[in-house]
């Protein structure tokens, strides 16, 4: 019976820390929670998944071929004619197409060209096409481009996670800021109307002015006009952290209005964003996924100028076949029976070809400088981004120090007041700037923690190396 209660006790007590657990959301929760379930990361995914079908498709380009040609003709009891041309084709990496195959064919009217010995007819040969290039084929160069296309997809898919990521945490710490300066108009309230209330009884007995009673009321009831609208700012802040809220099923989650968020260290934030030990000089340029992304399109843009270089050859096409009636024999199709072929052509003048070849040479142009302004304003904005963060930690450090000293100041004038040294105008005149100072610190906070998160924007940390 004693097991039995202990076990209903840990029940009871378990399902109270589950509900307590339920009143807070952390910051390495929220940003899981942000990446795992939010619909536009499954959107990013989504397209590296398209890509990577792209490719697949681009494959299938070199997938060997089955062909039947079947043609039959009677007409008044007459067979004009019936042929079957079967072939089986092996497209190669560098535009040679093998060839097998096997026709038969009778009949009265009987083209002559396509009469075979009564079992058919085998061969085997290749064929080329000139202008379809050799080094570089269309397909080989649609299969290129897929991968790279995989490749500028994933680095695309980093950005724009990132991004999302980014703009999550900034509503988490905007959140964590209208928390903190509620919490503060709450203390600061409190403290007022404890004071209106004592000076309130002191003045009606005579032992203070009355005046001083009306200026704690206005005190007091400026602390709960800013209380308010700061009530207002934290359930603002809130519905748009909903915004970044999702269930795995795609359901949107609302904040309610009871759960608060966990103060942050920086340290914990630069683990959450991998921030940590990040420095400038760590950081290479060219691998970056923005970087990473616009170089795939110019590799991609270099191919198409490849291709349309192949349009200035003259197009030839030419196929070579060995025939042979007994193809179960392997020297049968050394013989001098074979079936070739020959087709030329050659524009005069190349105007299409060379127009197309010059467009293509000026996209690949315009995609190498595009490029390099890329890279300058990345090395800008890294520049930048260190620079603020290590800016607002030396200002944080300041006004931390600046608070601790008003702090300081407004004790020590309640102390005077409380002993008659002092006046009310001075206390409240303490306490106001405490306030000012205290808001200002936790501003500060928040700037120092967009810094960070401005560096981790611009930086695009791996969001798979995120928890």
């Amino acid at each position: 019976m004693r097991t039995l209660f202990h076990i209903f006790v840990s029940f009871l007590l378990g399902s109270t820390f589950l509900l307590a657990q339920e009143k807070v959301l952390g910051f390495e929760e929220y940003m899981a929670q942000v990446k795992a379930f939010h619909p536009v990361v499954k959107q990013a995914n989504l397209q590296l998944e398209m890509s990577e079908a792209s490719l697949l498709e681009a494959r299938g380009g070199f997938d060997p071929k089955v062909e039947v040609d079947y043609e039959n003709k009677e007409f008044k009891g007459t067979e004009y004619y019936d042929n079957l041309n079967t072939s089986f084709k092996i497209p190669t990496w560098y535009g040679i197409e093998l060839k097998a195959s096997w026709e038969q064919n009778s009949g009265e009217f009987l083209n002559p060209q396509n009469v075979v010995p009564e079992d058919g007819l085998y061969s085997a040969g290749v064929s080329l096409s000139l202008k379809e290039g050799f080094l570089l084929t269309k397909r080989m160069a649609t299969v290129r481009k897929a991968k790279l296309f995989i490749q500028q997809t994933q680095a695309e898919r980093d950005i724009l996670v990132n991004a999302i990521l980014h703009d999550a945490a900034i509503a988490y710490i905007d959140w964590l800021q209208a928390f903190k300066e509620r919490s503060v108009y709450e203390t600061f309230l409190t403290n007022a109307e404890d004071r209106f209330q004592g000076i309130k009884k002191q003045a009606e007995v005579g032992e203070m002015a009355a005046i001083d009673s009306t200026e704690a009321k206005i005190t007091f009831q400026n602390r709960q006009l800013s209380l308010e609208a700061a009530r207002l700012a934290y359930r603002k802040a809130a519905l748009e952290v909903s915004n970044y809220l999702w269930l795995s099923n795609t359901i949107p989650v609302e904040l309610q209005q009871d759960v608060t968020p966990v103060p942050v260290a920086p340290s914990e934030m630069d683990r959450v964003l991998a921030l940590s030990g990040l420095a400038l000089n760590d950081i290479d340029i060219t691998n970056h996924p923005k970087i990473q992304a616009v170089q795939r399109k110019v590799d991609q843009l270099q191919l198409d100028t490849r291709l349309k270089r192949n349009l200035l050859l003259p197009d030839v096409s030419a196929y070579y076949n060995f025939l042979t009636t007994t193809p179960e024999v392997a020297n049968s199709f050394i013989n001098d029976n074979l079936k070739a072929g020959l087709q030329l052509s050659v524009p005069i003048f190349l105007r299409k070809e060379r127009g197309a070849l010059q467009l293509a040479k000026a996209k690949e142009q315009d995609g190498e400088f595009t490029l390099e302004n890329e890279k300058l304003q990345l090395r800008n904005k890294l520049d930048a981004a260190f620079t603020a963060v290590q800016s607002y930690s030396d200002q944080y450090d300041v006004i931390q120090d600046i608070v601790t000293n008003y702090e300081t100041l407004w004790e020590a004038e309640i102390r005077k007041f409380d002993l008659g040294e002092s006046s009310l105008f001075l206390v409240i005149s303490r306490e106001n700037r405490f306030i000012d100072a205290r808001l200002k610190e936790i501003d500060l906070e928040n700037k120092w923690f967009r810094a960070k998160l401005d560096l981790f924007r611009t930086t695009v940390q791996n969001p798979d190396a995120i928890p």
